[in-house]
């Protein structure tokens, strides 16, 4: 079984024992540079293990072998091509949970505490008697999560934690009605044919005047064209975007330069998915899916 592992995943080397131990292993450390780099990596492969890099130029070109990836948003290939090319596909549902709701928890903080304006701050507030401005804080303020995945779910518990009042926004749900009295919007949806283009100027309009939101989804669900219209209007107080579609660290990209331009948008370059429990849990689970496929039982298969 030839298994080709097509960029650095940071296997620990127990991973890469267990790896190892279900078939011949070649390991890539640089990221491939284009799809003819990739296809020339995953030559004759059974199973490759494969990050985004080059994979989204490759796809059309590749046949009767078995992908998986260590992360959760597939949506940048078309998975019905690849199962009618004979290619199954896996993913790593949750692996990013923990990361991800630690993000969205600290832009959260960050925009109703206003930290911002304060972090080594040299003003000087006790002149004339005035204190520092009081900001709105999270508890007792009302947060609708858009979605009830996994990532959705910790984010609830992590709200709750704080006293806030959750609700949880799940398919077939009134939309404009979840999130009308809501102090802060979170959008963690799934892109699929149900959530394309959702987020759209009759959604921001219908947020709350003052309210916040915070997306770590892209262009595919959030129209960000009406969310900066919202944000120039005073409709929105202040956003928080992690940029979910773009390469990883990509701060060339269109997307990222257009939010970071924007006074009201606080955007980081699709990092929130990124700390060591999230790498150590997509990598297990990555493996996992090769035993699993291996034994003839795949799981997590995202194009059946």
């Amino acid at each position: 079984m030839k298994i080709v592992v097509t960029n650095n995943q940071d296997f620990s080397r127990e991973q890469k024992q267990r790896l190892e131990s279900l078939g011949d292993v070649s390991y890539y450390d640089a990221l491939p540079q284009s799809g003819e780099e990739y296809l020339e990596r995953v030559k004759g492969a059974d199973i490759i293990c494969s990050g985004r890099a080059g994979f989204v130029e490759a796809a059309p070109y590749l046949e009767n072998v078995y992908i998986t990836v260590g992360f959760v948003n597939v949506s940048f290939v078309d998975a019905t091509m690849l199962a009618a090319n004979g290619v199954t596909l896996s993913n790593a549902p949750g692996a990013n949970r923990h990361a991800v709701s630690e993000w969205i928890m600290f832009m959260a903080l960050y925009m109703s505490r206003q930290f911002g304006s304060f972090l080594n701050s040299t003003e000087h507030f006790r002149e004339n008697g005035n204190l520092p401005p009081i900001t709105q804080g999270l508890a007792d303020t009302n947060i609708t999560i858009l979605g009830n995945g996994k990532i959705g779910k910790l984010a609830g518990e992590l709200a709750k934690a704080f006293e806030m009042k959750v609700t949880h926004f799940k398919r077939g749900d009134d939309l404009l009605a979840s999130v009308q009295n809501a102090d802060l919007v979170v959008d963690v949806l799934s892109t699929n044919s149900s959530t394309k283009n959702l987020l759209s100027t009759e959604f921001f309009g219908g947020m709350k005047q003052g309210s916040h939101f915070i997306t770590v989804t892209g262009p595919e669900i959030v129209d960000y064209n009406a969310l900066i219209q919202a944000l120039d209007r005073g409709k929105i107080a202040d956003a928080a975007s992690d940029c979910g579609n773009i390469l990883v660290g990509d701060t060339s990209d269109p997307l990222y330069k257009k939010l970071l331009s924007h006074p009201k948008i606080h955007v980081t370059p699709h990092i929130s998915y990124n700390s060591e429990k999230a790498r150590k849990t997509g990598a297990d689970t990555m493996i996992d899916n090769v035993e699993a496929y291996i034994s003839g039982h795949p799981q997590n298969v995202v194009n059946r």
